[in-house]
């Protein structure tokens, strides 16, 4: 038996076996049946201050070690883990990222834990010495001999006292030879047998069945949220928020097997073009002063100047395509039996990249010839149409019926001589009014890209689409590349679209305007964010309505919007009943005092005209509660659905909106609400809804 512990370490030792008995289950008495510990696999996360060590789910582990009991590491086996989004190679013990750069992390098959120094984490053992505990561990029970000491390479002292009790002595770094033994040194660090003995968390795992997948692409910047974090681990919060949405709100078609998951990657540009030396050339311009403020500007905010560079938005849109495009190929490869479809989701600028990508999509490979040539156009119809909306312009509608007889669309239109006009019978003035307006379009446009006639015009004043966009005075022309599928919805997250389309010169979007290859497209926005703009008014600007309120994930509008709309109903009804007193009373002051017969039928008046004014005006809903409104056409950039969602901003957010801006342009991947609108989106094409629909919901 080992020499008898002094005082302090006795004490120590003492609050450790409290603590462990407070925690820990019952074991086996001393003497009792050995039972062979469960081992559980974990991988090092490399975290700023210190590493951390977190546990795969219990599939992955399970899967980990029936690999490792099958003898697999011989041959270095590849297991496929996090939903297939990380590899581990069992050999190395390594866990390598599959669809992003990401430094290699070390995993462990762990059984034996100590609490770490700063914090109350548990830190596995080394596997070599974790055999070397069990193994001590094994004969203490089976021989009923404790009080054993193990010292490992490091000079580190464990002591099995009793199954409750196992105490961890760090060793004091000194040169003295005469310095006390490490048993003696501090105080001692808990030990723990079995992932079950310890708190940790172990994540239950993700369904295997992979519904649809969804590629989301960042905004300025290398850092996506207030924490600072990459676009990869926003888009893992994102996952994960969507896999506990499945679980509350599609638990019937779960338990159908209807619904598995989405599985959604991150599409990462920054550093593509960061990589490609401007930063050095940046740097030799940059001033010496406020050197971390100008060092953000370079990394963040010099992105949109970088995006509206004909050079530089080149590498950003094949960076973004190519990437999109990649991924889309290794998924397939990795899941082979996937059916689902693909979505894409851009947050702030990275909205705009898929936007502009995604108007320059050919539509079908028959239409290639048009393409080829710029052109956009949609059916004979809509030309027809088109051309209708000019005539409309230039105050000569009621010549709309000949040019459709002729099926006259706007190509056409442009190719019009005086002679056509004249053999359509269209008089001197108007023929005049119609060639000045075809030269003026004409040389508009050649004065911004010569050589490209079929995209004439795009950003006048009577043009109402924004099939054109990539033309024009301020716009950026470049060769945008083709994806190898066509996007179910597009979904944007706090977008500038709106405005950079306005400031490019499109006034208008016409309703009958649709992206070439995805019909659906949602912007979603919170109600504080400072980048965030509508489309629906750029489509039907002659209305005024108010964008759609994104119910709560709960089901219901949150409280204080609730309160807030309430009192506002209450307001206008005590005015309005106030207003019409008030004249009630003017009315009866003001009126001269004259034979009794008149002032009876003008008491009567006064009465019953102040009583019809406040009804009238009492029908009407104050501003800020007009909600439920007949349908409103927003043509069919969204297949006629409403394009856009606000959410509904939380209590502590509605006291200052200043405050509160920032916060508001980076909470879309925490945002269960934003989540929820995505996948019921999503698995609305599939024929699938929600467990109960919510109220306010589409």
């Amino acid at each position: 038996a080992p020499a008898q512990l002094p005082l302090a370490e006795r004490s120590s030792s003492s609050m450790a076996a409290r603590e462990a008995a407070a925690a820990e289950p019952a074991e086996p008495e001393p003497g009792g049946r050995y039972e062979a510990v469960v081992p559980h696999w974990f991988y090092c996360r490399a975290a700023e201050p210190r590493e951390r060590w977190l546990p795969f789910s219990a599939q992955d582990s399970e899967r980990l070690e029936a690999a490792h009991g099958a003898g697999k590491e011989q041959d270095d086996v590849v297991v496929p883990t996090s939903g297939g989004r990380y590899d581990v190679h069992l050999r190395a013990r390594r866990r390598v990222a599959v669809y992003w750069e990401e430094e290699a992390s070390e995993v462990r098959r762990c059984t034996w834990f100590y609490k770490g120094d700063k914090d109350n984490k548990f830190i596995p053992y080394s596997e070599s010495f974790s055999e070397e505990l069990e193994e001590a561990y094994m004969i203490a029970v089976t021989l009923g001999e404790w009080k054993r000491k193990l010292e490992s390479p490091n000079r580190e002292v464990i002591i099995l006292h009793n199954p409750k009790l196992m105490v961890h002595y760090h060793p004091v770094a000194s040169s003295d030879d005469w310095v006390s033994t490490p048993t003696e040194q501090g105080r001692p660090r808990t030990v723990k047998r079995g992932v079950e003995n310890i708190a940790v968390e172990i994540p239950s795992g993700e369904p295997l069945q992979i519904d649809h997948l969804v590629f989301v692409v960042h905004g300025i910047g290398p850092a996506c949220d207030i924490r600072f974090r990459s676009i990869v681990q926003c888009v893992n919060d994102f996952r994960n928020v969507s896999l506990s949405m499945l679980q509350a709100h599609f638990r019937k078609a779960q338990e159908q097997q209807q619904v598995g998951r989405v599985e959604f990657l991150p599409v990462n540009w920054h550093s593509s073009l960061h990589s490609t030396g401007v930063d050095v050339d940046l740097e030799r311009i940059t001033l010496p002063s406020i050197n971390r403020l100008r060092h953000f500007i370079n990394d963040t905010i010099l992105d949109v100047f970088f995006y509206n560079s004909s050079t530089y938005c080149q590498t950003i849109v094949d960076t973004v395509a190519s990437e999109m495009n990649r991924l889309h190929r290794l998924f397939l490869q990795r899941n082979p039996h996937f059916k689902g479809g693909v979505s894409i989701a851009g947050h702030s600028l990275g909205s705009l990249i898929l936007f502009d990508l995604l108007t320059n999509q050919k539509a079908d490979p028959e239409e290639d010839e048009h393409s080829a040539q710029g052109s956009r156009t949609s059916s004979s119809t809509g030309g027809v149409e088109e051309v209708k909306e000019i005539l409309k312009k230039l105050e000569l509608s009621e010549y709309c019926d000949v040019f459709e007889e002729e099926k006259m669309d706007r190509q056409a239109l442009f190719l019009c001589t005086e002679k056509n006009l004249k053999e359509m019978g269209i008089p001197l003035g108007p023929r005049m009014k119609i060639l000045h307006y075809i030269s003026s379009k004409t040389e508009k446009k050649d004065g911004v890209e010569p050589g490209s006639p079929s995209q004439l015009g795009d950003s006048s004043e009577d043009v109402r689409s924004c099939q054109y966009r990539d033309v024009g005075l301020g716009q950026v022309s470049a060769n945008y590349p083709q994806l190898n599928y066509k996007p179910t919805i597009f979904f944007a997250f706090g977008s500038p679209i709106g405005m950079f389309l306005t400031v490019r010169g499109v006034k208008r979007i016409d309703p009958n305007y649709s992206l070439p290859t995805c019909k659906g497209f949602f912007n979603i926005f919170h109600p504080f964010d400072p980048v965030a703009y509508r489309i629906e008014p750029m489509i039907v600007p002659e209305l005024e309505f108010e964008p759609m309120l994104l119910p709560h994930h709960k089901g219901r509008k949150r409280m204080h919007l609730e309160l807030k709309e309430g009192l506002t109903r209450m307001s206008v009804d005590l005015k309005n009943n106030l207003l019409g007193s008030l004249r009630v009373a003017w009315q009866s002051f003001t009126r001269a005092p004259v034979p009794a017969l008149e002032a009876a039928s003008a008491e009567a008046e006064a009465e019953a005209g102040p009583e019809k004014q406040p009804d009238t005006k009492a029908e009407e809903p104050p501003a800020a509660v007009k909600e439920e409104t007949p349908p409103i056409s927003v043509g069919r950039l969204n297949g006629g659905n409403r394009i856009d969602y606000v959410l509904q901003e939380k209590p502590i957010e509605s006291f200052n909106e200043y405050l509160f801006a920032l916060q508001g342009h980076l909470c879309y991947w925490e945002s269960e609400d934003t989540v929820l609108l995505v996948l019921k989106e999503i698995y609305q094409t599939q024929g699938i809804t929600l467990d109960q629909p919510l109220p306010g919901s589409q």
